[in-house]
This record gives C-alpha cells, sequence and structure tokens, in this order.
C-alpha cells in the first residue's frame, strides 16, 4: 500500500534542502565536528587537490586522508567555491540514494496489500532525517559513501552482479568498513532478499507427511533452499575485475606524485590507527587521548576487531534476513568506527524504514526518538561551551558522544531481538 502524497513530501524534502543550500551560509556546517571528519571534509579535499595540482602528494603534511578518485571527481569544484555551487552535487546524490531506497521494497514478497511500503518510508525516513540534511547542506563525502552501499545492497537484491560488485568496492575503498558487508551481499546473492513468509511456510511443508506435498510444492521447497553459486561467482568476478580497475584509476592519479603504498597508509593506515584525536561524536578521540601510549597498540586491536567479533554470530543467528544484517552491520560499524558522524547514522536510519512493518512492536522506541533529537540538541552546545567560550571541558563533549553510542546500542539490540520475535511469531502462527 503506497503512502498517500509521497511525492509532494519528496519534492519538500528536496525543496527545504535548496533552500538551506542557498541561504544557509552562516550555519557553517561544514565545519561542524558532527558533520565533517578527518575523512569526509570537502576543506580537507581542498587541500589535497591543491597539493595535486602543485605536483605534490595530496597526502602530504597529513591533511587528506580520502580516495585519490575523488579529488578528480570533486577536486575542480573546490577550486572556485563560492558560496555553495558545488552543495547542488551532493542533492543530486542524496536523490539518487533515495531512488535507491525506495527501490529496495521488501514487502513485495509479502502478498499483503494492508503492508505499507517499506521502500516509501525508507526513503520518507531520508529525506526528512535532520542529521542526512545536514550532511547534504554541510557538503562532505559521507552521501558519496552511503550512495554506494545503498547501490551495493540494492545490486545484491536485485541480483545484479556487476552493481553489487560496483557498489561494494566504491564503498570499501572509500571507507574501509563497508568490507564487512560481504557476508550479507554474498547471502542476498545466494538465497535472495528477505522472504520469511515463504521460508516459515517451508517449516510447515517439512512437517507434512511427504504424500501430503504436491509435486509442485516439493520443487518449489528445493528452488527456494538452494544456494545460488553462479550468481556468487559472477559477483566475486566481477569484484576482482573493480578492483582492478580502481586501483589502475588511483596509480594513475597518484604518477608522480604518490603512489598506491602511500596511499593505503594514509587511508586505511590513517582510520585503523586513530591518529586523528580531534573531537568528534564518536567516543574513540576521548580515549586514546587519555590512555598512555604504552597501551595504545593493544586497544587498537581491541577496539578494530570488536566488530570483526561480531560479523560471525550475527551471520548465523540472521541468515535468512541478509537485507536486515545489513542494516546492523551498518549501523555497529557507525557506532565503532574511528571517525563516525551524522551521515553514518543517516545510512542506517534509512536502511532502518525497509523493516517497518517487521519492527512495528519494537519496543523502547520513544526513548530512542527523544533521545536522538536530546543528543542532536545537546552536541553542538556542548562543543560551544568546550570550545569557543571556555565554560566546560572535553568531558562536557564526550558525554554527548558516550549518549550517543548508547542510543545505538540500544537500537540495535532492540532491533534484532524485535526481529527474532517477528519471526518466532510467524513460525508459531504456521505451525500451529
Amino acid at each position: 500500500m503506497a503512502i498517500r502524497y509521497y511525492w509532494p513530501m519528496v519534492a519538500a524534502a528536496v525543496g527545504f534542502r535548496l533552500v538551506l543550500v542557498l541561504f544557509g551560509g552562516d550555519l557553517h556546517l561544514a565545519s561542524r565536528p558532527e558533520v565533517s571528519t578527518p575523512l569526509t571534509s570537502l576543506r580537507r579535499l581542498a587541500e589535497g587537490y591543491w597539493l595535486k595540482q602543485a605536483s605534490m602528494s595530496p597526502y602530504s603534511g597529513s591533511m587528506y586522508h580520502g580516495s585519490p578518485l575523488l579529488l578528480s571527481v570533486l577536486g575542480p569544484l573546490t577550486s572556485n567555491r563560492s558560496g555553495s555551487k558545488h552543495a547542488h552535487v551532493y542533492c543530486r546524490l542524496q536523490m539518487s540514494r533515495n531512488r535507491s531506497l525506495k527501490s529496495l521494497d521488501l514487502t513485495k514478497a509479502v502478498n499483503n496489500s494492508a503492508n505499507v511500503s517499506a521502500g516509501d518510508i525508507a526513503s520518507l525516513i531520508y529525506l526528512w532525517n535532520p542529521w542526512a540534511i545536514v550532511t547534504c547542506v554541510g557538503s562532505c563525502t559521507s552521501p558519496i559513501e552511503n550512495l554506494m552501499v545503498v547501490i551495493m545492497v540494492y545490486g545484491a537484491c536485485s541480483c545484479l552482479a556487476p552493481l553489487a560488485a560496483f557498489g561494494y568496492v566504491m564503498a570499501t575503498h572509500l571507507s574501509l568498513y563497508p568490507a564487512i558487508l560481504i557476508v550479507p551481499v554474498i547471502l542476498l546473492l545466494g538465497y535472495g532478499p528477505d522472504a520469511p513468509p515463504t521460508k516459515v511456510f517451508l517449516v510447515k511443508s517439512s512437517s507434512d507427511s511427504k504424500s501430503d506435498m504436491s509435486e509442485y510444492d516439493k520443487r518449489t521447497s528445493l528452488k527456494l533452499q538452494r544456494f545460488s553459486w553462479m550468481t556468487v561467482l559472477h559477483f566475486i568476478f566481477w569484484l576482482i575485475i573493480w578492483s582492478c580497475y580502481v586501483l589502475l584509476l588511483s596509480s594513475m592519479i597518484l604518477k608522480k606524485v604518490g603512489g598506491l603504498n602511500e596511499m593505503f597508509e594514509k587511508t586505511y593506515g590513517f582510520i585503523l590507527t586513530v591518529k586523528d584525536l580531534s573531537p568528534n561524536i564518536g567516543v574513540l578521540w576521548y580515549f586514546f587521548a587519555e590512555v598512555f601510549d604504552f597501551f595504545r597498540s593493544f586497544f587498537l586491536i581491541v577496539f578494530n576487531m570488536n566488530i570483526l567479533f561480531m560479523v560471525l554470530p550475527l551471520a548465523i543467528r540472521l541468515k535468512h534476513r541478509p537485507c536486515f544484517l545489513a542494516f546492523v552491520y551498518t549501523a555497529i560499524v557507525a557506532m565503532l568506527k574511528s571517525y563516525p558522524s551524522a551521515g553514518d547514522s543517516a545510512l542506517y536510519l534509512g536502511l532502518l524504514g525497509l523493516f517497518a512493518n517487521e519492527l512495528a512492536e519494537m519496543q523502547f522506541t520513544f526513548f530512542l526518538f527523544f533521545g536522538y533529537i536530546g543528543v542532536s540538541l545537546l552536541s553542538p552546545v556542548m562543543h560551544n561551551l568546550w570550545i569557543w567560550r571556555g565554560t566546560g571541558n572535553a568531558n562536557f563533549y564526550f558525554a554527548t558522544g558516550l549518549a550517543y553510542t548508547c542510543l545505538q546500542t540500544v537500537l540495535v539490540v532492540e532491533s534484532v531481538g524485535s526481529m527474532i520475535k517477528h519471526d518466532r511469531k510467524l513460525r508459531l502462527l504456521v505451525t500451529s
């Protein structure tokens, strides 16, 4: 069932963005630590582009730590910055991501007209999400990374191996953390998107005697349980092709001004070692600013491996819901990555809308909703008290980051628990 007045709401969201882009220059969102990070800042990209134009390595001076491909695509837009001309590009990128989210309508697998279109809900949540809006107006590179992740998920749900491989390679190239999404992508390509009613009915069919099952039901059961290895091999083939192509382009861009070794050290190495301790909405900057240097290597291993430790248990428990598994992975990455931003939250909150029907009975929604609003309002206030007014200290701003991390933890735990309860109820209804 489609949402009434969907397209007017989409047009209003786009118009609101354009108004902020044209008349919101005094907000200075590009300098906010909640919006821009050392990896996504457009000012750092402009510095790297200037160094490259001066026949120097864009990674000199530890200023730029992004992809060399972004220097060629976005670099010319930063050379003549006049207000917010280049911000229209981010509006188009966010509209592309909105169309991709709308196409990820998981309710098509459920022939129930009472369900509201999940794709419409996800796209509206993304378009009217305040963090997505400030990311667009703040002109950082987070929308590009989010777009690549959505393209990857869309390609996997549609069994388009070349498109899924392209999105995966580009998302991993721009930010290291989407590499763990290889698990839900393979599950999506092998088994298809989430289809709980069909898979639950297989439990009912298996409980019946084989004599009661028709030949068509048996063929359908075998077809649904079979893993499509050819699609996965096709994806791996295109994964290798796109990886070689991206590395070739990067080497050509960095020719005579650096190399691939320096690129890996200044991008992936910079992410894993957390060298920049400038404040952000995460907690690692404060932790590594306080920890002794003798224990720094140990805690770097602990925090980086913490993400990997969650991959296999969640994949085993949620293997029948690979698209929801992708949402859980993106939320965990946004919570534990070294340089988080508001764009990371805009990504997983948009994906959360795809499961509005399954998570309708999720608990603590009131607490989570107003908790996110409170953190969004208190974070700039605490930063102002600490940096500009001098009436606070780093603990003020770190408290908001800690509350933000706790809210994300509650969201992940409650969403996974609600999805498991939803599947259990379906199984009980079918077998009863």
